[in-house]
């Protein structure tokens, strides 16, 4: 008698690190737009003159945008190895997700405060909120891929 088994669906975490990847893309978009570096530049500035140890670190628009961008290239070029389901990548895709969740869990603080520090509010809304929840779901969703496709190798 001849047993045929179902095919096992192809179980990598590939499309979560990229939608991941997209979703940081957008986020990365959305607090561009909304003058993230600004608020971003006076809290570093208030911070700066309160704490006498605390390190100036203000930023230009161009190497902010510059780095973040580059860094999403980066992760956006090792999505084929994501798709395969490397070994040596799952580290780096638990720390993105984790970083991803940070960042989400970040700005839903902020909109709750209103501020960063108690000299710097926010006219409106605190810049990457509208793209926190795609960060918040790809997150998960690659801590579950990860965790789905770690006994396949």
């Amino acid at each position: 008698m001849i047993h045929l088994s179902k095919p096992q669906p192809n179980r990598n975490f590939g499309i979560a690190w990229l939608l991941l990847c997209l979703a940081f893309g957008l986020h990365i978009w959305d607090a561009a737009a909304h003058q993230f570096l600004s608020y971003y530049n006076a809290t570093a500035l208030a911070l700066y003159g309160h704490f006498s140890g605390f390190p100036r670190l203000d930023m230009e628009f161009r190497t902010w945008l510059g780095v973040l961008i580059g860094g999403n290239l980066g992760f956006l070029a090792l999505t084929p190895r994501a798709f395969r389901n490397a070994h040596r990548l799952r580290p780096v895709g638990y720390l993105f997700a984790a970083l991803a969740l940070l960042e989400c869990l970040g700005q839903f603080l902020l909109i709750l405060r209103g501020h960063t520090s108690g000299s710097v509010y926010f006219e409106g809304v605190s810049p990457g909120i509208y793209t926190a929840p795609l960060l918040l779901v790809f997150s998960v969703y690659l801590f579950w891929s990860l965790r789905r496709s770690a006994t396949l190798r």
